[in-house]
């Protein structure tokens, strides 16, 4: 039985691809809500049966069906098709309802605009969210109720851990941090697997060595309640072999190339909002192949 925030609580996804069905199946998992409390939309009628299949909720093609008795609609669309999806949502939701959105680069004015409704929780989750380790920072309008802000902490916390900001601009930098993080990690998981391929490890050996040694460094640091440089100063012996490659890759400016890659990340995520702004205000929608 269901025994949280979102009891007796009707829920929409417009959306049901990989993002919206993790959400719907992390609250699931955490008995946050019960199936026949959760009605899915998507364009996709395969995807939808899936969906139906595996999570025994409800299912519709039909985006403001879903939307017209949910107390919650959480948007989980591709941001290339949130204009006309939100076409379609312009009157359905009810006055007292949330809208929750966890697409990326869609602003507050933007969704605000698009869906001619003022509640608003505005998410950046990240992939690993997926598989319930995610870490999504999310802010709130003024018109959001206190109960309505628990609610919306229960149903990203179906994703992993979350983080509350009173200021939407630090969702850009939470985008360059935590939204991009993971691609700069599977870079690097990249780049170690291929020199342990080039040292004479097998590619599946390599990986495995790979995958576990981040897995285990990260938990490592999230026990130990000093910064990271102790940490690397603990597995790095005066003239051993970590002093020797810490020495190259600073060599190499690692930390310089970090930081401009997370400032231009953050850069980009600026100018996709004003972008989604931009066009809200003019009515103008993206082009299908627009990033």
């Amino acid at each position: 039985m269901a025994t949280s925030l979102l009891n007796d609580v009707n829920l929409a996804f417009v959306g049901a691809g990989a993002m919206g069905t993790a959400m719907i199946g992390g609250l699931l998992a955490r008995h946050d809500v019960e199936a026949d409390r959760i009605t899915a939309s998507d364009r996709h009628a395969e995807r939808l049966a899936a969906v139906r299949e595996q999570l025994g909720v409800r299912t519709t093609l039909d985006n403001g069906e879903a939307a017209r008795d949910a107390d919650v609609v959480v948007l989980s669309v591709k941001p290339q098709v949130l204009p006309a999806v939100l076409e379609e949502l312009q009157g359905c939701l009810r006055p007292g309802a949330l809208a929750v959105s966890i697409v990326a680069g869609a602003t507050i004015a933007s969704i605000g605009a698009g869906l001619r409704h003022a509640a608003i929780v505005r998410t950046m989750p990240n992939t690993p969210a997926q598989v319930g380790e995610g870490m999504t920072v999310w802010t709130a309008t003024p018109e959001v109720s206190e109960a309505q802000r628990r609610q919306g902490g229960a149903i990203v916390g179906a994703l992993g851990r979350h983080l509350f900001v009173d200021d939407e601009r630090f969702l850009d930098m939470a985008t360059a941090i935590s939204g991009s993080g993971p691609a700069y990690v599977f870079l690097m998981m990249e780049a170690l697997i291929d020199a342990a391929v080039h040292l004479g490890f097998s590619r599946s050996d390599a990986r495995e060595l790979v995958v576990q040694t981040i897995r285990g460094a990260a938990i490592y640091a999230e026990q130990q309640p000093v910064h990271p440089a102790e940490l690397r100063n603990r597995v790095t012996s005066p003239g051993g072999t970590s002093a020797d490659a810490l020495y190259q890759l600073e060599k190499g400016s690692f930390r310089t190339v970090m930081s401009k890659a997370v400032l231009a990340a953050f850069q980009r995520s600026v100018a996709l909002g004003e972008m989604s702004t931009r066009r809200a205000a003019t009515g103008t929608k993206p082009q299908e192949s627009a990033p």
